[in-house]
């Protein structure tokens, strides 16, 4: 910058300052979680960044993305991709299936979740997709309709998703609900990092330190 001007300097730096903020917000946006249907991956009151950068980043199954609601309502959602173009997804006793075959899913112990009005009891396991994605969900029951669906065929140029709190989440097993199949050009981009969280339970909104700049799996 040199032979410029003080006033020039200033310019040339709010200018690239403008630059750098514009772009940021152009390459992500912040949104807050605001149920409880994917713990315990997120938790209510999780403020996760999302990538709007799409380009280079192929969907992929076990993917956790930010959506808009296919119903025309407006309403902005985060699921995870299970099921792409062409794949058959079906629960069958609580358990997933893909292409016919069973997602693996171990089990990790007893899980209290309190993401609601009250304490509920789930079992946490360890689920493994086509592809080797694992991550953790919770299930309270094997029974009712969300645990035994139809076959499920996801159509072309649709993404099939579920919540990790698999008896509390409305998604795509509920066609006629706020998610069925997503338009892959409804989702807005992948959730990459919880930058802080609060907890809309407790008294004065208590901060959770431990999931600030926590990387979303």
């Amino acid at each position: 910058m040199r032979g410029m001007g003080l006033a020039e300097v200033l310019r040339t730096l709010a200018v690239a300052l403008a630059a750098v903020v514009g772009i940021r917000a152009f390459l992500f946006a912040p949104y807050w979680i605001p149920s409880g249907s994917m713990v315990p991956a997120l938790l209510p009151g999780d403020l996760l960044i999302v990538s709007k950068l799409t380009y280079g980043h192929p969907f992929r199954r076990g993917g956790v993305v930010v959506f808009v609601s296919p119903t025309g309502s407006g309403e902005v959602l985060v699921k995870r991709i299970i099921g792409l173009p062409g794949d058959t997804v079906q629960m069958q006793d609580g358990r997933l299936f893909i292409n016919g075959q069973v997602a693996p899913c171990a089990d990790e112990g007893r899980y209290e979740d309190e993401s609601g009005a009250g304490p509920v009891v789930a079992r946490r396991c360890a689920e493994t997709l086509p592809g080797g994605k694992v991550y953790p969900i919770l299930k309270v029951t094997d029974e009712g309709f969300a645990n035994n669906t139809p076959v499920y065929t996801v159509p072309p140029g649709d993404l099939f998703l579920l919540g990790d709190n698999r008896d509390n989440s409305e998604d795509s097993r509920f066609p006629g609900g706020p998610v069925g199949y997503v338009p892959e050009a409804d989702v807005i981009g992948p959730a990459v990092l919880v930058l802080g969280s609060v907890d809309p339970h407790a008294p004065g909104f208590g901060v959770r330190l431990g999931r600030f700049f926590h990387r979303v799996n």
